[in-house]
C-alpha cells in the first residue's frame, strides 16, 4: 500500500467538479477515463479505485473456507432472527 502525506488544497468548480491534481493522478496510476468510486464516510469524502475495494473485500473474507456459502449463513441468521420475533 502506498502511503503519501502531500496535502494539496483544490477548490470545488462550477457545477461541482473537482480536479484531482495532476500530481496526485500520476501517484495513484489514474489517466482520463479511469473508474473511481466516491463514498461519504462522516463528514470525508473518500475517492477509491474499485479494484482497491475489492483487493479490501477479499482480504476481509479469504479466511471464509471455501466450504461455507455466506448467502446461505445470511438467509440462515435471517429466518432464525424473524423466528425468534414472531416468539416461535
Amino acid at each position: 500500500m502506498k502511503t503519501h502525506t502531500e496535502h494539496i488544497e483544490v477548490t470545488l468548480g462550477r457545477q461541482g467538479r473537482l480536479v484531482i491534481p495532476a500530481t496526485l493522478r500520476k501517484l495513484l496510476g489514474l489517466s482520463p477515463g479511469s473508474a473511481m468510486v466516491l463514498r461519504m464516510e462522516d463528514d470525508r469524502l473518500i475517492l477509491e479505485k474499485p479494484e482497491v475495494i475489492w483487493a479490501r473485500v477479499e482480504k476481509r473474507f479469504a479466511t471464509v473456507p471455501k466450504t461455507v456459502s455466506l448467502a446461505d449463513e445470511l438467509i440462515s441468521e435471517r429466518r432464525e432472527a424473524a423466528n425468534q420475533e414472531n416468539g416461535a
